[in-house]
C-alpha cells in the first residue's frame, strides 16, 4: 500500500488585534520642529563672541561636527561669518551688515536678526 499524504486543510488562527495598553506604548513618535535653523542656531553661538570650535558648537546644539563644520563653510561663502586663524583654532566674525537671505527678510540685516534673538 502506498503512503498517502493530506495536506492539512485548518487555518491558523487570525492574530488577534493589540489591546489600548499596546496601542499607546507603541505609537509613532511625534514629529519635532523649531522656528530655528541650524544655520541660525551656530550664526547665533559665534555671534555671542566666545571662540568655540566646531566640536563644541556641535555639542551645544545637538548636530553632528560635521554638520556644524558645513554650515560654517556656507556662512563664510556667503559672506556671513570672516574665518581668522588664532593660534591653532579658528576665530569666526560675524558680518552684522548682511542682508537676510529670503526674499521676504532680505530688508533686514543678520545684525538685527541677531539682536532680536540674543
Amino acid at each position: 500500500m502506498a503512503a498517502t499524504t493530506r495536506k492539512s486543510t485548518a487555518k491558523a488562527a487570525p492574530k488577534k488585534a493589540p489591546g489600548r495598553a499596546a496601542l499607546k506604548t507603541a505609537a509613532a513618535p511625534t514629529r519635532s520642529w523649531t522656528f530655528l535653523t541650524n544655520h541660525a542656531r551656530v550664526l547665533l553661538n559665534v555671534a555671542h563672541g566666545e571662540s568655540l570650535t566646531a566640536r563644541e558648537l556641535s555639542v551645544m546644539i545637538g548636530i553632528t561636527e560635521r554638520s556644524v563644520q558645513t554650515i560654517l563653510a556656507d556662512l563664510i561663502a556667503d559672506g556671513y561669518l570672516k574665518k581668522s586663524k588664532v593660534g591653532r583654532r579658528n576665530h569666526y566674525t560675524v558680518n552684522p551688515e548682511r542682508p537676510m537671505r529670503h526674499p521676504l527678510e532680505a530688508a533686514h540685516s543678520i545684525g538685527e536678526l541677531i539682536a532680536a534673538l540674543s
